[in-house]
């Protein structure tokens, strides 16, 4: 009869959780990176850091007039904006207020969601995840359920019905997806 030996070192059950770890800690900053293309809109968390300026950094909630609200300066319009150009928009109106020449950073810390609906196995609203695909999406809300019609999906985006949608169709924040019932 053999016996087996372990090499000297950790466990697997050691390095699986310290894996699942440090990819939870470098997914944001991965999906930040991703999203830089993104167009800010109601329900965006955003931390807006002015250097060398603590009390006007903070985070902040898009609000539902696409604004954001910081100490000391009026309201600013960042709906429809990509990050870039928030960042602008903050530096500018610092600029006109008491600020010589502010250095501001804006980074997403929470998008809006996006809705699955229909045949998956938990329907339901979602954080959304830059580059994200229709199969993703099902697969977050648990998979297809036996009676889902998998080429028969429908994406809504602002008001409007998707024309062809299939599995590696890119999903925005706001979507919802429905997966249709598929008919014996």
């Amino acid at each position: 009869m053999k016996t087996i030996v372990q090499a000297p070192g950790r466990s697997p059950r050691f390095w699986i959780p310290a894996i699942v770890l440090i990819v939870a800690f470098l997914l944001p900053h991965v999906v930040l990176a991703q999203g830089e293309d993104y167009l800010l809109g109601p329900g965006d968390k955003v931390r807006v850091t002015v250097f060398g300026e603590p009390y006007l950094s903070g985070e902040f909630i898009v609000s539902a007039g696409g604004s954001i609200a910081m100490p000391l300066i009026q309201p600013i319009e960042v709906n429809n904006r990509t990050v870039v150009e928030a960042q602008q928009l903050v530096e500018q109106a610092l600029r006109a207020g008491f600020v010589g020449e502010p250095k501001v950073s804006v980074e997403i810390l929470e998008y809006r969601p996006f809705f699955v609906i229909g045949e998956v196995k938990s329907p339901g609203s979602y954080p959304y995840v830059a580059d994200m695909t229709v199969l993703h999406a099902v697969a977050i809300a648990g998979g297809f359920t036996p009676r889902a019609a998998k080429s028969k999906i429908a994406i809504q985006r602002d008001g409007k019905e998707l024309g062809s949608v299939q599995n590696n169709t890119r999903v925005m924040p706001d979507d919802v997806i429905t997966v249709k019932e598929r008919f014996f």
